[in-house]
Parts: C-alpha cells; sequence; structure tokens
C-alpha cells in the first residue's frame, strides 16, 4: 500500500477545489513546484530547520493544551493541530528536496529497521500491555 497525504489542490494550483491522494514523491515534486513557482527560491537549510523546530513547537503547544494539563491561551483557541502538521510536513519534504533524500526509498528502509529490530520487542513490552 503506498504511502499518501490528502490535499486540497485549489490551494496549491487556484482551480476549483477538489480532493485527491497523492503519494510522498508526488508530494515531494508538489512542494517542489511550489516552491519554484511561489517561494521563489528554498530557504537555505539551516533556516528550514529553524522553521521546521517552530513549527515542531506550534504542534506541541496545541497538544500540550488539547491533551495534556495546560489550558489554551485566548490566543491559542484558534490554533489548528491539522494545519500545523500540514507546515510540519511542508517543511520537512522542503529539507528532504534541498538535500537530496527520496522520502518513499527513507521512509522504506526505516520500516525495515524498525521490524528487523523491534519485531518481537514491542509484543514483549508489559508497559504496552
Amino acid at each position: 500500500m503506498p504511502w499518501t497525504v490528502d490535499r486540497g489542490l485549489s490551494t496549491i494550483n487556484n482551480q476549483s477545489k477538489s480532493y485527491t491522494r497523492m503519494t510522498i514523491q508526488e508530494a515531494q515534486q508538489t512542494v517542489d513546484q511550489w516552491i519554484k513557482t511561489n517561494g521563489v527560491r528554498y530557504f537555505n537549510e539551516l533556516t528550514n530547520m529553524a522553521i521546521l523546530t517552530e513549527e515542531v513547537g506550534e504542534v506541541a503547544r496545541i497538544i500540550s493544551r488539547k491533551y495534556g494539563e495546560q489550558s489554551f491561551k485566548e490566543s491559542d483557541k484558534e490554533k489548528n493541530l491539522e494545519e500545523e502538521l500540514a507546515d510540519v510536513l511542508f517543511v520537512l519534504i522542503c529539507l528532504a528536496n534541498q538535500t537530496g533524500i527520496d522520502l518513499t526509498e527513507a521512509m522504506k528502509k526505516n520500516l525495515e529497521k524498525k521490524t528487523k529490530r523491534d519485531k518481537e520487542r514491542h509484543h514483549k513490552n508489559d508497559k504496552l500491555k
């Protein structure tokens, strides 16, 4: 089963709103095209790493308030986890694109590594029962 991400095409190419599924490879191509069309160029890797850290912080802020013990401030109530996760994914894809990483292949290798290493480990973990 291919890895997919839902996207609204209207936000990318200003056509009527329709939804489709895309593979990780297609997401990498779509982000690359968006950068070349709308973003002029990629920010450098260090800037994108800082942006990624900032976006992950925004995800953490929402999760700590929605699922954790922190309460929402008025200014946080409009924050949307879906949008913030998409921001993280976008910047992560930017970093992969500009460093020449094929995320589909990287994910396959990562899952193979985890399967080999952890195949029995989690089933034997009493903390997970």
